[in-house]
């Protein structure tokens, strides 16, 4: 007996291949019935046999298309109405412009690849193959509905095969928006630079032998020690040979990357295995749908180009996800290559290149050529960066670094306790920009990353990407939310608009921001640790332990206040900051504190000076700018060539010491599941070669806050985290010539203890049971491995940012969480 359900599926369900595999599964099934996009979900009306209706719905959840996020399918029972076939229902117009979630861009699929390499298929070697399940999605929009007459592919007539291909429901490339080849689709471009900007005239590869010999000639130029700008899916990348010290070197210079790691692209697993330590769950995200950079153990026994990842005991890493790129690393590799940088094509600070003709002119000077195509890029990103974070016996867990390509604009959901009738904007924070495009506290459109908004150029890519924003998902913001620091671009942008505007303070911004994504709704200890944040006092914040829930919170605890004399200088030279904090600690006459400082370009009395009268020396709470100061102090880096530089090589030193002391068979590929617990099991087997962890000396001392000039929970706290005594451990262990890497892990170690400690004390007091951790100092892997295991073992339910960095690409999204709450609240 017949029985009919109708189905409803939500998630990122459309523009992924969705509706062409509910179609062959229905067909497989012998099922009728129809398929439609609609605003909220796909819709699905399917009649058979009871067995039949139940494997149908069972391969929906199992074995729906990679890219798909399928939230939830709901099913309500109907009397069938006898329909003859299964159908592909169009959707009505007007309704698929109100759709949403769209997909992010995908890498290269499996099937897709088999045919690029393959010579008796006609897209054979085609840079620009794609189907249904991969390809380019928001980076060629311009407009919803997804449809390619609104794509940057309405310039490319399909040919009779490709649109009978795109027409065809039993076809992968059914309603694949991209779909080309050779006949019909984008072409490679080619231009020679030079310092003068002058180029030759644009070559533009007709078919596959012109195709061919464009990228024979990049691989020629690479191969010669020369510099490639290669167009990708959000932007172009500039690329060399990553074991050509003078082509690294040249790169180096001619970007102005001076000291910060490149990424590099490696062909596959097996390939990345021979330079890195690769996990089983990292080998799962290296080749992901969404191919993101993942920072990997650099392996000990290799040696690795100077100038690539100096110093450092992580490189990113990444797998080719363009056809144009899976061409150029086979070809590379075919011509003697191993490696190849790839960066993202920009001059210092600026975003990143696009188009072939900006290509052609910000890049003089520094590509030697341009690979480009005739296919526009519609919305800019770069790569998203991840790791994988090594718990032990606990499991393991993703941190994004940086959410751009592959993951943006996938929507984020607020908790079901913040649904509002009001849409927003919330326009993040300075450094590390997202923002944040809320819909009646549903969906959260968090933007790729931004990058600093102190560049010009940025900026005007922020505004620019604001108004695509909102023009495809059809958003009008009513309200607005930022930043509490007066000096913030994106705060002073938001306060010269109509609409009211809300400010959020930083720290409860990051802590709000992991209690939405872990949907929790009660109170719990957010410890946000980073560099800077504007507080409630004035000074700045970045030490910070609140008592906190995602519309409100109070200032359970913090760093003591330290000052930095020169405000901003004291980033830039982190000898600075270790003078204000070893004043405050009373320290400076310490024997080691004045070796530190000898022979540099300091003036003490000008600086005693600045601190004592007030004179351009903010006081900041700042757990970022401790972590300089020690690294300064030990001569780790005393000159930064990029941001948090010194907190990235004082936490390497301690790998290294790992590394050097008892790393086991290196030489040996870790292909077992034992690998993936290397991180922690190293931590604590060699922890005896570099020093015991735990050492009373280096301390944090949590002591009552006898502070009474403020007036609120929010500025003034409970407790003081008072680094004093681990301070003077360091320089203790530093005049004693206790090894550099043996300090740096007892510093970090202190920071665990503050951690662990805080959150018992916390416990103590109010009798729960929750952690939050937040903020750029967490992307330090000890911190975290450490840390997260500890406080587990002691039964605390520890909540860490899932979909959002825990740096400033939160931000934004914790500003909304905490203007939808805060409404809530005040309708209660």
């Amino acid at each position: 007996m017949k029985e009919a359900l109708q189905i409803t599926v939500t998630g990122i369900v459309q523009g992924v291949g969705f509706r062409p595999f509910v179609y062959c599964t229905a067909e497989r099934f012998g099922l009728s019935g129809w398929v439609k996009n609609a605003t909220d979900a796909v819709h699905i009306h399917v009649e058979g046999e009871s067995g039949d209706l139940d494997a149908f719905v069972m391969e929906l959840s199992d074995h729906a298309p990679a890219a798909a996020r399928i939230k939830e399918i709901t099913l309500e029972e109907q009397s069938p109405s006898g329909c003859a076939g299964f159908e592909i229902v169009a959707s009505d117009a007007a309704e698929a412009a109100q759709t949403t979630l769209v997909s992010a861009d995908l890498c290269i699929c499996e099937d897709c690849a088999k045919e690029l390499f393959d010579p008796n298929d006609r897209r054979y070697r085609y840079p620009f193959i794609n189907c249904t399940n991969c390809g380019p999605r928001f980076t060629i929009m311009h407009s919803l509905p997804y449809d390619r007459a609104v794509t940057t592919m309405a310039d490319f007539a399909m040919c009779p095969e490709c649109a009978q291909e795109y027409s065809n429901p039993r076809n992968r490339r059914f309603h694949a928006q991209p779909d080309a080849c050779f006949e019909c689709g984008p072409s490679l471009t080619w231009a020679t630079l030079d310092a003068e900007a002058r180029s030759d005239a644009w070559q533009l590869a007709h078919n596959r032998v012109e195709s061919d010999a464009l990228l024979a000639r990049a691989v020629a130029l690479l191969r010669e020690g020369g510099i490639v700008a290669v167009k990708g899916l959000g932007g172009f990348h500039l690329v060399c040979d990553a074991e050509n010290e003078t082509a690294i070197a040249n790169l180096r210079t001619r970007k102005r990357r001076e000291g910060k790691p490149f990424a590099v692209m490696l062909e596959n697993v097996t390939s990345v295995r021979a330079y890195c330590h690769v996990s089983e769950d990292e080998a799962a995200v290296l080749s992901g749908v969404e191919h993101p950079i993942v920072l990997l153990k650099k392996r000990s026994d290799v040696q690795f180009c100077p100038g690539l990842a100096d110093d450092l005991v992580e490189m990113g890493v990444m797998l080719p996800y363009t056809p144009v790129q899976m061409l150029l690393m086979h070809d590379f590799v075919q011509a003697g290559g191993k490696m190849l940088v790839m960066t993202s094509a920009n001059i210092h600070d600026e975003p990143i290149v696009t188009s072939d003709e900006e290509a052609r002119t910000k890049l003089a000077g520094i590509a030697d050529a341009v690979l480009g195509n005739n296919r526009e890029i519609c919305a800019r990103y770069d790569d998203s960066v991840v790791r994988v974070l090594d718990f032990g016996h606990y499991g393991a867990a993703l941190q994004v670094v940086r959410r751009a390509r592959g993951f943006a604009p996938v929507p984020l959901k607020f908790p079901a306790s913040l649904a509002s009738e009001t849409s927003l904007l919330a326009v993040g924070p300075e450094q590390k920009n997202t923002f944040c495009l809320a819909r009646n506290g549903a969906d959260a459109f968090v933007s790729q990353h931004m990058g600093d908004l102190e560049s010009a150029e940025t900026y005007t890519a922020w505004l620019s990407a604001q108004a695509h924003y909102q023009k495809l998902f059809q958003l009008k913001p009513q309200l607005l939310a930022c930043d509490k620091h007066p000096e913030y671009l994106a705060s002073k942008w938001a306060h010269e608009q109509a609409l009211s505007c809300v400010e959020v303070q930083h720290h409860h911004a990051h802590i709000a921001a992991v209690l939405a994504e872990n949907n929790i709704e009660g109170a719990a200890l957010g410890i946000a640790f980073d560099g800077t944040g504007y507080g409630e006092d004035g000074h700045i914040w970045g030490g910070e332990a609140l008592v906190a829930n995602m519309g409100a919170f109070e200032r359970f605890a913090n760093f003591s206040y330290e000052p930095m004399p020169g405000g901003a200088a004291a980033i830039k030279q982190p000898l600075r900051m270790a003078y204000g904090v070893l004043w405050a600690c009373d320290l400076l006459e310490h024997p080691a504190a004045q070796r530190a400082f000898e022979g540099q370009e300091l003036a003490p009395a000008l600086l005693d000076a600045m601190i004592e009268q007030g004179i351009n020396t903010p006081y900041t709470s700042s757990v970022g700018r401790l972590f300089d100061a020690a690294s300064a102090l030990l001569g780790i880096c005393v000159h930064p060539q990029y941001e948090g530089e010194g907190a990235v090589l004082l936490e390497a030193a301690i790998v290294r010491s790992v590394q050097d002391g008892g790393e086991q068979a290196a030489a040996e590929p870790d292909t077992t599941a034992a690998a993936s617990s290397e991180t922690a099991a190293a931590a604590s087997e060699t922890a005896a070669a570099c020093g015991n962890q735990a050492d009373a000396r280096y301390s944090i001392a949590i002591v009552k806050n006898t502070a009474t000039e403020t007036s609120t929970a929010q500025d003034t706290s409970i407790f003081i985290f008072d680094p004093a005594p681990c301070f003077k451990a360091l320089l203790d262990d530093v005049l004693a010539g206790v090894p550099t890497p043996v300090i740096a892990r007892k510093f970090h170690h202190a920071f665990v203890e503050v951690i662990v400690n805080a959150a018992e004390l916390f416990r103590a007091l109010y009798d729960l049971n929750t952690i939050a951790l937040s903020g750029g100092v967490f992307m330090n892997r000890y911190l975290m491995e450490h840390a997260v295991p500890q406080l587990v073992e002691r039964g605390f339910h520890v909540a860490l940012n899932k979909e959002l960095p825990p740096n400033d690409g939160s931000i934004s999204y914790g500003q909304a969480v905490v203007v939808y709450a805060q409404e809530q609240a005040n309708k209660a």
